[in-house]
């Protein structure tokens, strides 16, 4: 329960632009990500779950009318592929944390901005 008021409290502050702790498995670097994953492949689950429910609670966050009807398991991108975007973000940029391959992920999501 802790850990999802925090997620919660998380959200409103990202979706406010100002800084904030993420807590989680999803807090980890993009290095710490590809060695767990390496060392122990199933964990990938861990964090692709973390970041569903992660953007989840950024989509509930969000003010009216902003990211409305945005599918996190669209047909064009199913789990599988998110996942192998999330490991090739991490696989690029391992200096960079988790949570900004979750933020690309987001943002590829949602496609274009019209």
């Amino acid at each position: 329960m802790r850990m999802a008021a925090a997620l919660c409290i998380g959200l409103a502050t990202y979706a406010t632009a100002q800084e904030t702790k993420i807590v989680g498995i999803g807090a980890a670097t993009c290095a710490r990500f590809n060695a767990q994953v390496a060392e122990d492949p199933p964990s990938e689950r861990d964090y692709l779950a973390w970041a569903q429910g992660f953007m989840s609670g950024a989509l509930m966050r969000a003010p009216s009318g902003v990211d409305e009807g945005l599918d996190l398991l669209p047909p064009t991108m199913p789990l599988p592929d998110q996942a192998a975007f999330l490991r090739t973000f991490c696989r690029e940029h391992p200096g960079q944390d988790y949570m900004d391959a979750v933020r690309a992920l987001y943002h590829r999501l949602r496609g274009p901005r019209l």
